[in-house]
């Protein structure tokens, strides 16, 4: 009960508030003799925290993580490991008047609804800031990762309307947005400085693209690669659709289009986005996630109060512009997740095989 919680055999749970104490994670399933210290989990923390560039919430929280149970002498003992973070830079006060009002687009009516008591500081359990405890448990996913190197690289292809017309893996680390076209980067930035002075947000495009990824893993019916996938995106708050491969383009296509021809060398395009029937095939896969614009808006919206009687409200505090891209590191976390689940479920069943260096049926 209570949807805290995701995985199978590496199972994470999250726990904390925007304005509370602390945030941290529990990981637990997390193979023993693993290489892992607060240093591997930082440099994925520092591309999450707030206050660093363009539109981003001046809140300056250091994410400074501290591994508290699970390592001994720099290795993974294989039993749980618990990281904490600490809230250093909390301001409650703006969140005061709007202690008895619903704000729009927002979770407060909706918790409210379920639970008969909300913590209305900065939204509580329903802030993004509770994704800060994911980007850790993502940080040691990656590290499992890494040992049948699979890579995950999650890059921004569009912001307010802006889209990328070239997908330059290389450029991607040389803007702050992330985004793989540089000649799109400039037009978005103008977008967000237009959306910051009018008060206002905005929302885009972010595709995650994961390398290496052998064929096998996922399961055929419940539990389909893509279904996870797709579980674990749509849990962070700002996501509100996903795609994998062609996605909605494929209800535009004919069968003899849409079908991926497989040749020895492997498949000669992917439209599937590297999953058949659920299970990895060996290819690329290419997921694409909806990023709604962040409700927290200076202009006066009308809503309610606890009472139902209708009030107008200014939101105050400090707000991003645009989930992105802080949002992409949390993107690349819940992707790593769920991969890392999935190649233990799959080891547990036989050693992962190479792509192509055998036929599918040997």
């Amino acid at each position: 009960m209570g949807g805290n919680s995701i995985g199978s055999l590496f199972r994470v749970t999250t726990w904390g508030e925007s304005h509370g104490e602390a945030l941290g994670v529990v990981i637990d399933g997390c193979p023993p003799r693993l290489e892992l210290s607060d240093e591997d989990l930082q440099s994925e923390m520092d591309r999450r925290k707030p206050g660093q560039g363009l539109g981003t919430s001046t809140r300056k929280e250091k994410d400074r993580v501290r591994i508290l149970s699970g390592v001994f002498k720099g290795k993974t003992t294989g039993t749980p490991i618990s990281i904490i973070l600490w809230n250093e830079d909390v301001d409650s006060t703006p969140y005061d008047e709007m202690r008895e009002i619903y704000r729009p687009g927002q979770a407060d009516f909706t918790y409210q609804a379920k639970y008969g008591i909300r913590d209305h500081r900065g939204g509580g359990r329903a802030s993004a800031r509770e994704t800060a405890a994911r980007v850790a448990a993502g940080a040691v996913a990656k590290k499992i990762l890494e040992q049948d190197k699979i890579e995950v690289l999650a890059y921004t292809i569009e912001v307010g309307g802006i889209r990328a017309d070239v997908t330059d893996l290389e450029e991607v680390k040389r803007n702050f947005l992330r985004c793989p076209d540089k000649n799109a980067v400039v037009p978005m930035e103008k977008k967000i400085e237009t959306a910051k002075l009018q008060g206002d947000t905005l929302g885009g495009i972010v595709e995650i693209l994961i390398r290496g990824c052998p064929p096998g893993l996922g399961d055929p019916v419940f539990d389909k690669l893509e279904a996870d996938l797709a579980k674990a995106l749509m849990s962070i708050g700002a996501i509100r659709g996903v795609e994998v491969g062609a996605g909605f383009g494929v209800a535009r296509m004919l069968g003899s289009q849409c079908n991926d021809p497989l040749g020895p060398g492997g498949f000669m395009k992917n439209d599937a986005g590297g999953i058949l029937g659920g299970i990895s095939n060996g290819a690329d896969i290419l997921l694409r996630v909806a990023v709604k614009p962040i409700p927290s808006i200076r202009i006066k919206q009308k809503t309610a109060n606890h009472s139902l009687e209708a009030v107008s409200l200014q939101i105050k505090g400090r707000h991003d512009v645009s989930a992105i891209p802080r949002i992409n590191s949390v993107c690349e976390a819940m992707v790593a997740i769920i991969l890392a689940d999935h190649v233990l479920r799959q080891k547990a069943i036989r050693d992962l095989p190479s792509p192509w260096d055998k036929a599918p049926n040997s």
